[in-house]
């Protein structure tokens, strides 16, 4: 299962990622915003980030007008390594080496293909372990 959130920034986004999802065989778990009405970016990272963290949701994506501050939200929720992507060598490597459980974008700033070939690799990819298994566990060793 796959967590989505946005808000107002990334909700015309969040419509093209959910049907490309669930048209490659994902479910999908959206956590709104359900309008282009303003409201707080936070109140939807949180609820991506705890269902990721929480085991509920495996993977979770998160959009708004730049993914920053997506970002910087989803990565105050202990156990979430969200990545701010705008390319594909970022969102393969950020699950290769880092274990992100969390991809960011900005709809203002990544268009809608190349964010959905952002969010492909980033699923598919697997975590090399390894080295930076040991990294990682650095990280969760600051969250303490």
């Amino acid at each position: 299962m796959i967590a989505i959130g946005c808000d107002h920034g990334g909700f015309k986004l969040k419509g093209a990622v959910i049907d490309f999802l669930k048209q490659n065989g994902y479910e999908v778990k959206d956590f709104g915003t359900d309008s282009e009405q303003s409201c707080d970016y936070v109140d939807y990272a949180k609820k991506v980030a705890f269902a990721v963290a929480g085991g509920e949701c495996e993977k979770g994506i998160l959009l708004c007008g730049t993914g920053i501050g997506m970002s910087i939200a989803a990565n105050k929720v202990k156990g979430i390594r969200a990545a701010h992507c705008t390319d594909y060598f970022s969102a393969k490597y950020t699950r290769m080496h880092n274990d992100s459980n969390i991809i960011c974008i900005g709809e203002r700033i990544t268009g809608a293909g190349l964010a959905l070939e952002l969010i492909k690799v980033f699923l598919e990819t697997e975590f090399e372990g390894g080295r930076h298994a040991i990294r990682v566990a650095k990280i969760a060793e600051l969250e303490k």
